[in-house]
């Protein structure tokens, strides 16, 4: 199937993946009486007493806003907010069938992170939770710093952390199969925007301690003059050797290599030079950093991919459903670094040790088993760290 074609015919023929469904009936008097005037003043006056009473008396407990301004969609770039929708409406459709989610698209027709803000804080009072999604970085960082210091929801960057989370799910398995201690591991991350630096402090916070950044312009190393904000930050925590050169140096001797970057510049030489059992997770769409096939034949033992097509997909979609389940059903003030790592042991778990192979590290993102896991994992997460209200 030419998925391309067959999605742009299906796409006119759904016109949009979701659509409001009524809950109430409203097929008499008495019943318009009560889902709206006169009935409905006795909740609003509720409401008004006690603002949380909106989470028990409107449907805001199980809402989630997904917001883009059409800057960074899927491989796409910065096609626009209108040209992003059916992304986010693809999202939303996700949100639902897996997670039981009410998700509603919304897509900003501005690039100003301050607008931006102002925006989402004016309609959170409408959403049990903000996903973040497709916002270029660097302004994506700030965007969710502010968010989160702000709002007493959860606010998540599904294209940071969502990535992140199934990246180290993915790991904890691959661990198991190679027979090494995450302490000892060297890993290396190509691609230093929103989603590299997020699953470089993830890895971090995991236990790893030696990985190495690299950019465009080489391996990143503090004290380096042309590093962004961003990348400052991360180079304080990373290659502590302080290393220099570009890709092919830093994949010298690496057990891990987790690409979020750019197609075609991994080549079988770098894959060779890597340790015995190497990893490799070659996540950039449609074209991967380096084919399957060739890491393959170039000496990697994992290989996991961000396509469908093939084993091992590194796909966030088993991240973000069941993570705003379980965050709304506690109704959770945030998203913390403990919710995030449960949620990746909780996509581990779902493999079993004997389903486990080298090219079955994670569970099917259609799976809904992997979604129930993570959201009981990430509810229990902001209870223990005392974030939940319930």
């Amino acid at each position: 199937m030419n998925y391309r074609e067959e999605s742009l015919k299906k796409h006119a023929e759904w016109k949009g993946k979701i659509e409001t469904v009524c809950r109430v009936p409203t097929d008499s008097k008495e019943a318009l009486s009560l889902a709206y005037t006169p009935g409905v003043a006795e909740p609003c006056m509720a409401i008004n007493s006690d603002i949380e009473k909106s989470f028990e008396l409107t449907r805001r407990w199980n809402t989630v806003a997904v917001i883009t301004d059409g800057t960074a969609i899927l491989g796409l770039g910065d096609i626009g907010p209108e040209a992003g929708m059916p992304v986010m409406e693809g999202k939303c459709a996700l949100f639902k069938a897996y997670a039981d989610v009410d998700a509603f698209p919304i897509c900003l027709k501005t690039k100003d992170p301050e607008e931006i803000v102002k925006t989402i804080k004016l309609i959170s009072g409408s959403f049990g939770g903000i996903n973040l999604e497709d916002i270029s970085a660097p302004r994506c960082f700030g965007i969710e710093t502010a968010l989160k210091e702000e709002l007493d929801i959860p606010v998540f960057h599904d294209d940071q952390h969502g990535t992140a989370i199934v990246v180290t799910a993915a790991l904890i398995n691959c661990l198991k199969l190679v027979n090494k201690k995450k302490e000892n591991l060297k890993v290396v991350i190509n691609g230093a925007g929103a989603a590299g630096i997020a699953i470089g402090k993830m890895l971090l916070s995991f236990g790893i301690k030696n990985v190495i950044m690299v950019d465009r312009f080489g391996i990143i190393c503090e004290g380096d003059k042309e590093l962004n904000a961003a990348h400052k930050e991360i180079s304080k925590v990373t290659n502590r050797g302080h290393i220099k050169g570009g890709l092919a140096d830093a994949m010298k001797d690496a057990d891990v290599f987790v690409g979020v970057s750019a197609p075609n510049c991994v080549s079988k030489e770098m894959v060779v030079s890597m340790a015995e059992k190497a990893i490799v997770f070659t996540c950039a769409n449609p074209v991967p950093e380096i084919q399957r096939s060739d890491a393959l034949e170039a000496g990697a033992y994992i290989v996991g991919t961000g396509s469908s097509v093939n084993p091992n997909q590194i796909n966030n979609v088993l991240v973000f459903p069941g993570l705003f389940r379980g965050a709304l059903d506690v109704r959770a003030t945030t998203v913390n670094r403990e919710m995030m790592i449960a949620a990746a042991e909780g996509i581990a778990s779902c493999v079993t040790d004997e389903q486990l192979s080298p090219d079955y590290i994670l569970p099917y993102a259609y799976d809904k088993k992997a979604h129930v896991c993570v959201a009981e994992a990430v509810a229990a997460a902001a209870r223990k760290t005392g974030v939940a209200k319930k």
